[in-house]
């Protein structure tokens, strides 16, 4: 399995208050990140994998759905997210 509970506890402890703080969104963003990174890799070397092409295509839509929020609500917390993930924007 590539997300252990304790990788998962990772990416909360880092990026939400504490490991415990599984809803924060900076910590659901990190998570939906990795996974995506995760399934880019996979679906370049099984292109025909259509089933997969769908997770990855909601995960995307939930990430960017959690930064809208994110934005609206806080934009410094925003800005600090893009910047410590590295995302564009």
């Amino acid at each position: 399995m590539y997300l252990t509970p304790e990788k998962k506890q990772e990416f909360f402890a880092q990026f939400g208050k504490d490991e415990k703080d599984t809803g924060s969104s900076e910590g659901q963003i990190a998570l939906f990140t990795y996974r995506i990174n995760h399934l880019t890799g996979h679906l370049k070397s099984n292109k025909k994998d259509f089933s997969t092409r769908r997770s990855l295509i909601k995960l995307v839509g939930k990430r960017r759905r959690l930064l809208d929020y994110l934005k609206e609500k806080d934009i410094e917390r925003y800005r600090a997210i893009i910047e410590k993930l590295k995302l564009r924007k």
